[in-house]
């Protein structure tokens, strides 16, 4: 086997990020995945910078593992072709404001109609039903309206969103889970349905806690920088040498074993630092006892005791540390491509690791139609000659 999703076939619609994400990681575990572009212009992100070869960082990583398609939805053969497709696919991926599918005449009610077994996944910012089903949404204005933004960065600060796509990518492995249970579903009733995962969704469910807190206690969960909210000391501290170290010793089985490594286990005797209540009571000390141990001392020294004594800790890496790490390397978390226009790309790695089936980086990022004649052939038997005849009638 190719992987554990091998004979699936997947119609990706999508474009930008969540759901080509989605897509790709199907993709890694061994579906068929055929990229529908518009003619002529292809997913938004393929122009977006930074570019390689005129290939767009973006549209490469998150398109590996996929045969690419075109098709004109407004030429009137356009929706046609794609009904045609979908008789013989497995998922539907699409991330279009709500009620573009129904006005192209390829709503969910149509389409199950035409394929029953067919999963319909929908991906969008606020779902398909809802006040705000037509708005338009970004993975940061998710993270805004979610409270998410509210609880990242300093207290003293503005409210900060999160260093990469989070929500994004979050949706798109939830638009997975969903699509890998509607396939589970399909075995026993032999039927599909529609999977609506919304960016909204995603980043709310992230809340956890402080939805009853607040709910139940009426309280706000708020920026507090680095520190853990429910543990102390936990929080960042900077070395002698500019590096930053993570330092997590918020129990009370942990604290007594840093303060061992630090040398100073008669802090154990300062009721303000005996307990966990008491160190949250007085976290402002508790944090200053490790900054001073801390600065005396290089990030990577920090590190190689505070581990030795089997405690969590972590330097933090900047980038060009991240792609040496022993660990990722070993991993296979950064993996190569080699693709006819920008050459060799570095990029994630396959994360998940199956026992029995085999994963692999089977093919490159498509290049624009570049697999139209193999995929009309072979799903819908059109000869060479007609997929060329709809090429000049402009409808792929």
């Amino acid at each position: 086997m190719q992987g554990p999703l091998e004979g699936i076939k997947v119609l990706d619609l999508t474009r930008v990020l969540a759901g080509p994400f989605s897509c790709m990681l199907m993709g890694d575990m061994g579906a068929e995945v055929v990229k529908v572009e518009r003619s002529g212009r292809g997913d938004d992100v393929r122009d977006v910078a930074p570019q390689v070869g005129g290939e767009s960082l973006y549209f490469l990583v998150m398109n590996r593992n996929k045969l690419g398609v075109t098709i004109n939805f407004r030429h009137p053969r356009g929706p046609a072709l794609l009904r045609d497709l979908v008789r013989h696919a497995d998922v539907l991926v699409e991330n279009f404001r709500a009620g573009t599918m129904e006005k192209m005449g390829c709503g969910y009610d149509v389409l199950k109609a035409i394929n029953p077994r067919l999963i319909m996944v929908s991906i969008s910012g606020f779902g398909q039903d809802g006040p705000y089903s037509n708005l338009a949404c970004y993975d940061v204005i998710a993270q805004a309206m979610s409270g998410l933004m509210e609880m990242t960065g300093p207290p003293d600060g503005p409210p900060t969103m999160a260093g990469s796509f989070v929500v994004d990518y979050s949706t798109a492995l939830y638009a997975v889970i969903g699509t890998l249970a509607a396939l589970r579903a399909r075995e026993h009733t032999g039927i599909g349905q529609r999977v609506d995962v919304a960016l909204l969704d995603t980043a709310v469910s992230y809340l956890i806690t402080a939805i009853p807190e607040y709910l139940l206690l009426g309280r706000k969960m708020t920026r507090r920088g680095n520190r853990d909210r429910y543990a102390a000391p936990v929080n960042l501290f900077r070395a002698k040498d500019g590096g930053w170290v993570y330092l997590a010793a918020g129990n009370d089985s942990l604290f007594p074993q840093l303060v061992k490594v630090m040398g100073q286990e008669e802090v154990l005797q300062d009721p303000r630092f005996a307990t966990l209540d008491a160190r949250m009571a007085h976290i402002e000390e508790g944090e200053a006892l490790l900054a001073k141990w801390v600065e005396n001392k290089t990030a990577d020294e920090v590190v190689h005791l505070v581990r030795e004594a089997g405690l969590p800790c972590a330097k933090v890496a900047s980038i060009d540390e991240v792609v040496a790490n022993p660990q990722i390397r070993h991993r296979g978390m950064i993996a190569e491509i080699e693709h006819p226009t920008a050459g060799r790309v570095p990029m994630q790695g396959l994360n998940i690791h199956f026992s029995h089936t085999p994963k692999q980086i089977r093919r490159p990022p498509p290049l624009l139609g570049q697999h139209n004649e193999e995929i009309y052939g072979r799903w819908l038997g059109l000869s060479v000659k007609e997929v060329a005849h709809l090429k000049s009638e402009g409808v792929i």
